[in-house]
């Protein structure tokens, strides 16, 4: 047998690895990689569940928010031992901070990098102040970090347009695309619905107001009036950003039966079967939301913005529809259209299976991984 190539897979998250990499992580063990896993702030289930799958574990320390340039620095010559004592043939990070800190230490160790773009986040909204300031300062790190890298990979075409705007890139640069993270399709499993006047809305973020979550409120409470016996659905676990949306307004509209809160919750497939239409009204600058891509698995028509990253899951008019972001009346009027035509859920639903089969069957994008993976070691 081959020697066995070692990957490292960095994330800020350690949960992530597990939610959107599992899949990723067992399909390049069982492509005999060995595969080694570097997050901050594991969990024992998380241990269990990558260990399981047989990725090997690495704790590292990473300030996920905010910007420390000593505690960054720290992290930065973290990750090069990392690199170094485990004699890794390639760094692959995704998200802002494993992106940028990952590819410095990898090029620190001389060690090849394949980048995964996941989505630029608040920081690229450009909507404050603060927003625009951290936008060129980011701008920077990326440009310090990912010029060497063997491949970038962009899960929107928006992305990368905008690193060869802002000069981060060059169009020498070797991309790719892939569609998201991706969706296990035997996992998320299609269910037919059956409609009633009771129509039964959900959303699955962040409970922060860049994900629309404000916006979702308000028509619930619109809607809610003429349609008293539909339902408005919140999935979410509270939020210590700037931007949160508070615990009391969340309470208070729960005990009002206005929406229907459930807090944090890992079985996101039996909630997606259980209603019928998937909302994400998003402004923040998404990469492909995964939660977009299971609710097309599942069989759930789409609303969400015409902006960055949501405009991929959804073919207008056919699996859902695309509105404005940070308008109240376009949400409404989409979700009022469900409500008036519920015989429509179940025809749109369809189509969003269909389209998650050609577009975001997890297989494919990591296959596709894959070959880029094997193109560099």
């Amino acid at each position: 047998m081959a020697e066995q190539k070692k990957i490292l897979l960095i994330a800020s998250h350690a949960s992530s690895l597990v939610r959107f990499r599992g899949d990723f992580i067992s399909h390049l063990i069982s492509n005999n990689f060995k595969v080694y896993t570097a997050a901050p702030d594991y969990t024992e289930k998380n241990i269990k569940d990558l260990k399981d799958r047989g990725a090997i574990i690495i704790e590292f320390n990473l300030q996920r928010t905010g910007l420390n340039p000593i505690n960054d620095f720290k992290s930065i010559l973290e990750l090069k031992s990392i690199i170094k004592n485990n004699n890794i043939d390639l760094v692959f990070p995704y998200t802002v901070k494993p992106v940028i800190y990952g590819s410095m230490a990898a090029n620190m160790a001389k060690t090849p990098v394949i980048s995964l773009i996941t989505g630029l986040g608040f920081a690229f909204t450009g909507l404050t102040a603060k927003a625009r300031i951290l936008q060129r300062f980011n701008e920077n790190l990326y440009k310090l970090s990912i010029r060497k890298n063997k491949y970038i990979v962009f899960q929107n075409k928006d992305d990368y347009q905008l690193f060869l705007d802002r000069n981060v890139i060059s169009k020498k640069q070797p991309v790719a695309f892939v569609s998201g993270s991706g969706v296990n399709l035997k996992q998320f499993k299609f269910l037919e619905k059956n409609p009633t006047d009771k129509v039964r809305f959900l959303l699955v973020a962040r409970l922060i107001k860049e994900k629309g979550i404000d916006l979702y409120l308000k028509a619930a409470q619109i809607l809610k009036e003429k349609y008293p016996k539909v339902e408005f659905h919140l999935i979410g676990a509270p939020e210590t950003s700037p931007t949160a949306i508070s615990q009391e307004e969340l309470k208070e509209l729960h005990e009002k039966s206005v929406i229907v809160f459930h807090g944090l919750q890992r079985n996101i497939e039996e909630h997606l079967h259980k209603n019928d239409v998937f909302v994400l009204p998003s402004y923040y600058r998404e990469g492909l939301p995964r939660t977009t891509l299971e609710a097309c698995a599942c069989g759930n028509p789409i609303i969400t913005t015409d902006s960055v990253g949501c405009r991929e899951s959804v073919e207008e008019g056919v699996n859902g529809f695309l509105i404005e972001p940070q308008k109240l009346d376009p949400l409404v009027e989409a979700m009022e259209y469900f409500i008036k035509n519920p015989e429509k859920i179940n025809e749109m639903g369809i189509n969003s299976r269909k389209y998650a089969e050609k577009r975001f069957d997890v297989n494919i994008i990591n296959q596709d991984l894959l070959n880029l993976i094997s193109n560099v070691i």
